[in-house]
């Protein structure tokens, strides 16, 4: 997390001038008041959507949890509505198109599979199995592996364990559980 941090402010930078050039481009080509008119009108509606998007989400959090339900993809449509929200809340019209782009269901499906694969990686797959429920796995069959012969090995000492060998049956579904 720490080496990431060393981006902040060199990405800060370039989004400030991305925005200050965004705005110089919209407002050259509609006007100095008209593109004003806009950035407010996009961060009052950001700063509405603000407050529904939170509300939505902690009612699905606890809709979920009052369930029984793993409340991970609840969760992570919550933060990407949040986010969406929050960009299009802040003062810019680069910013504000990005954030509506995340209100947008199908936009925001797919962040929300991005933002799952990424809890998924950082977190160990018994919090993610509680956030998220189980996962399903789809098992292809192999070639069957031949069983390697144990070799003998001139000092005496516990056997080698033997090889698994891959079943060549039909695929099978299942969990992954960690004990």
């Amino acid at each position: 997390m720490r080496r990431g941090l060393k981006y902040v402010p060199p990405a800060l930078l370039l989004l400030t001038l991305l925005e200050l050039g965004v705005f110089v481009l919209v407002g050259r080509a509609v006007g100095f008041g008209a593109a004003v008119l806009l950035v407010f009108g996009a961060s009052l509606l950001g700063l509405v959507l603000l407050r529904r998007e939170g509300m939505r989400a902690w009612r699905g959090f606890r809709a979920a949890a009052q369930a029984g339900r793993p409340p991970g993809p609840e969760v992570t449509d919550g933060l990407v509505g949040l986010l969406g929200a929050l960009l299009l809340a802040m003062p810019g019209l680069f910013s504000g198109v990005v954030g509506l782009l995340l209100l947008l269901p199908p936009l925001r499906r797919v962040a929300g599979g991005g933002v799952r694969r990424a809890t998924e990686r950082r977190v160990s797959s018994m919090v993610a199995g509680d956030l998220f429920g189980p996962r399903r796995v789809r098992v292809y069959r192999g070639a069957p592996q031949p069983t390697p012969q144990p070799t003998p090995s001139p000092s005496p000492g516990p056997a080698p364990s033997p090889q698994p060998v891959t079943d060549p049956g039909k695929a099978i579904e299942g969990e992954i559980v960690d004990r």
